[in-house]
Order: C-alpha cells, then sequence, then structure tokens
C-alpha cells in the first residue's frame, strides 16, 4: 500500500507538501498540486481519515445519545438524522443508552475520546445526574431533542411543542361533537407526556368539558399500556366516546383493545394518537395525519387520527 512518502517522492516534492494539498491547508502551485493529485491517481494512495482530520481540528462524525433505536418515534428520527450526516459527508456513530446512566457516561466518554465535531442528544429522560454529565462535556457542540425548556441554558435545543399538539388533537374532538372523552396519557416526568396532556386538558376547559376520572389511565408510550388502559376505561358502567392517546404507540394497542371487546373504530369509539408516525397509515383502522407545522389536517378526516405537533428550537447566544 503506498504512504505519502511515496507520492512525495513520485510527485517530487516534500510529505509536508502533500498533505497541504490533500488538506488545503496552503497555497501550493497549480502545477505542484496536478503533480501531486497524479501521483495519488497513480498510485491508488488514500490517506488516513483520522490523521487528515485530526490535522485539520474535525473528524466529520456526529455523536447520538439516544435512548433506543427501536421505538418508532426514535427511530424515525434517528433515520432522518443519519441521512442527513451522509448528505453532508458526516458518519453518525449511534449510542443507544436505554437511560442506563453508566452506558451513558461511558459513550459520552468514548464520543469525546474521538473527538466527534458535534453532539446529538435523545433521552427518554434527563435526571440530574445525566444533565451533571452534560456539563462535563461543554467544549462539543450539543444539541438535545425533547428536552423541558428550563434545562436548556448551557445547550441547544429542540424541543416538541407539545401542548399547543395536544390543544389540536383536544379541539379535533371536541369539534366533531365529543363530549364524553377519556384520555391515555403518556408519562408525565416528560414533557412529551405531560405537555401534550396539559394541552388536552385546555381544550376540555375552554369547552367547559369536566374529565371523568375513571376515564383517564396513564400509560408509558408502549403498546400494552394502551392495550390495558383501554380495557380498564372500557370496562366502566358509562363509556367515553372518544379516547386521546398520548402517542401513536400506545393508540395501536388501545385499538386492539377495543376491537377484542367488539368496538369498531371509528363507528363504536373514536381515538386519536399523537406522533405521525410513518406506519399510522398502515394500521386498521388507518389513522389519518397531521403533516405540517401549522397542524393542517391531510388524507380522510375520520375520527381516528394522529397529530404531529410543531416544534421549536432554542439556541444558545
Amino acid at each position: 500500500m503506498a504512504t505519502i512518502k511515496d507520492v512525495a517522492k513520485r510527485a517530487g516534492v516534500s510529505t509536508t507538501t502533500v498533505s497541504h494539498v490533500i488538506n488545503k491547508t496552503r497555497f501550493v502551485a497549480e502545477e505542484t498540486k496536478t503533480a501531486v493529485r497524479e501521483a495519488i491517481k497513480k498510485l491508488h494512495y488514500s490517506p488516513s481519515a483520522v490523521t487528515r482530520n485530526l490535522k485539520v481540528n474535525h473528524t466529520k462524525s456526529i455523536g447520538l445519545l439516544a435512548t433506543s433505536s427501536e421505538a418508532l418515534y426514535f427511530a424515525e428520527i434517528i433515520e432522518a438524522v443519519e441521512n442527513s450526516c451522509y448528505a453532508k459527508g458526516y458518519t453518525l456513530i449511534l449510542c443507544n443508552s436505554h437511560n442506563n446512566l453508566e452506558k451513558q457516561r461511558a459513550y459520552l466518554s468514548m464520543l469525546a475520546q474521538k473527538r466527534v465535531d458535534g453532539l446529538l442528544v435523545m433521552c427518554a429522560e434527563y435526571p440530574p445526574e445525566l444533565l451533571s454529565m452534560f456539563a462535563d462535556y461543554r467544549s462539543i457542540p450539543m444539541v438535545v431533542m425533547d428536552w423541558d425548556q428550563a434545562h436548556s441554558d448551557f445547550t441547544d435545543t429542540i424541543i416538541d411543542n407539545a401542548f399547543e399538539g395536544g390543544y389540536l388533537a383536544g379541539r379535533y374532538l371536541i369539534e366533531r361533537g365529543h363530549r364524553d372523552i377519556g384520555a391515555i396519557p403518556g408519562i408525565q416526568e416528560r414533557n412529551t407526556g405531560s405537555g401534550r396532556y396539559l394541552g388536552f386538558l385546555k381544550a376540555l376547559q375552554e369547552a367547559d368539558i369536566t374529565v371523568r376520572d375513571e376515564w383517564i389511565v396513564q400509560g408509558d408510550f408502549e403498546p400494552e399500556s394502551g392495550y390495558k388502559a383501554m380495557h380498564q376505561i372500557l370496562a366502566q358502567k358509562q363509556r367515553p366516546t372518544a379516547i386521546f392517546c398520548g402517542g401513536d404507540i400506545m393508540a395501536i394497542g388501545a385499538i386492539c383493545a377495543a376491537d377484542e371487546l367488539g368496538l369498531r373504530v371509528p363507528q363504536d369509539i373514536s381515538v386519536i394518537g399523537y406522533d405521525n408516525v410513518r406506519h399510522a397509515r398502515y394500521f386498521t383502522p388507518a389513522l389519518t395525519t397531521s403533516t405540517s407545522q401549522k397542524s393542517v389536517w391531510a388524507n380522510r378526516l375520520l375520527p381516528c387520527c394522529s397529530i404531529a405537533s410543531p416544534v421549536s428550537a432554542k439556541m444558545r447566544r
């Protein structure tokens, strides 16, 4: 395998000149650049990406610390991030931590040692211990997704406008004549859970609708929780006519439970989800979805639908 010394010898220049031609770190005469490039081509020389990038102080790599790439919500975002990185010539290093603090600590250390150019963080939970870890890596440009604004003083953030999305979901059901409405919210300790639920409640409050306590059953964003919650709600003597689910995946479980109990969606009970996961249209019944930042309804306006709310970004100054 050819080395930089072989290229320099063939081109009749120094190894330093070859390095400047490759990395574009100093002016080199056009004739000399042509000779170096021809030597590289003839010898099939491939410079070490690691060595070259370290010399110019970047590695063309981005680290992504995520909870998991298995859940549809996370998987679709991760895929979009990877596609964007690839299009711009960057390598994405994905680290699934499953909310394990020891794994998060080890991954952050590894990414720092690899000198990634930037760090993306998309964790389902942000306990104080994890926030403390972030503070230790302030030298790395960082963007945190789905984080409570109250904790975003030292890093850039992208935040789901959860309150508005939940409000739109509540308004959607009310405008279609529903007054008896239940809910299966996501985890309240997360912005994606509490924000959506509070927005939903705000819509009902404006319409002077009181939610029965037995129609509100807490979920955890997993399909099993939606399934169990729907069974619990439908076991009541008086049933709601519509259910707001704080996530599409919970809505899948809820629809399954309704079907087992002989109820048709949307003829007998309406179900509205949230997240606009890609496969929502293939569910039975299909989920109508919101696809723009203005939450414009697309496809068929069935009482069974999915919402994707706008997002907002907070940048450090």
